[in-house]
């Protein structure tokens, strides 16, 4: 069904007798405005047994780690599991476990069933552990959020005087990987085509376009070994290994790469 999920929806698919036994959203439901509105629906169309599995990038992960670049406008919310814990909970869910996932510079992932369960579940020792560790950490205090800009800044100052500094020398520099967090590192840095010779994309939906707002061309991945540029500035930084073991052969000829986050270094 091509149509945005909500209470709606959900009471419309149950009225037909289509109530599922598991409901599966990776990254949706940070997307949504109202939030309530859409674990209701999930709370109103999950069996009475089923489970509900939600991923989300996590609150702390991008605390911490100055994780800027995946604010963009499809991200709405930021979850904690306290806060998970609590949405749910108004709204006819128990969070029963959570599991931790690399995706997105760090997401969770949670499991949830319906409080009025026949048999309902109980949550388990991880719920409680990250719940106990986000209380010790200060998650539920506003102080935890305050000076994140300054540490945004940071990395915006710092990645401006690594990449003029190898200019200054000479050295030439191109940027991999078209994705959106990209755009906002680029962009919010004011890095753009007089510092970046290109950035490099697999996706051939992309080549031959430009990076947003900066006008740095996307190009094949072929691109860099033909150039060899010396430094290749990874804009996925979340999938740095990956990147640096498939463009092994880069690394081979004497190419270095950059990672911008949590503060720009040369690997």
């Amino acid at each position: 069904l091509n149509a945005f999920f909500g209470l709606e929806m959900a009471r419309q698919l149950a009225n037909q007798g289509r109530r599922a036994h598991v409901i599966h959203g990776n990254n949706v439901l940070a997307h949504v405005a109202d939030t309530a509105g859409f674990v209701q629906g999930i709370t109103t169309l999950l069996q009475d047994e089923g489970v509900a599995i939600m991923e989300f990038p996590y609150v702390r992960d991008l605390i911490d780690h100055g994780e800027f670049d995946t604010i963009y406008h499809e991200h709405l919310c930021y979850f904690s599991v306290t806060a998970i814990q609590a949405l749910f909970a108004s709204n006819g869910l128990v969070l029963h476990h959570v599991d931790p996932l690399p995706i997105h510079g760090g997401s969770l992932r949670v499991f949830a069933s319906r409080v009025d369960a026949l048999s309902p579940r109980q949550p388990d020792a991880s719920v409680e552990q990250y719940l106990a560790a986000e209380a010790e950490a200060g998650l539920t205090s506003p102080e935890y959020y305050r000076g994140f800009s300054d540490r945004v800044a940071s990395v915006r100052t710092g990645l401006r005087d690594l990449i003029a500094d190898l200019s200054s020398q000479g050295k030439t520099i191109a940027g991999y990987g078209a994705a959106a967090k990209g755009t906002i590192m680029l962009n919010y840095c004011g890095i753009g085509s007089e510092t970046l010779a290109f950035v490099a994309d697999r996706n051939v939906h992309k080549q031959g376009r430009f990076m947003p707002g900066v006008h740095v061309p996307v190009v094949d991945p072929s691109r860099i070994l033909e150039e060899q540029p010396d430094y290749l500035l990874i804009l996925p930084w979340n999938f740095k290994d990956e990147i640096v073991e498939q463009q092994a052969a880069y690394a081979e000829n004497g190419g270095q790469f950059i990672v911008p986050v949590p503060e720009p270094r040369v690997l």
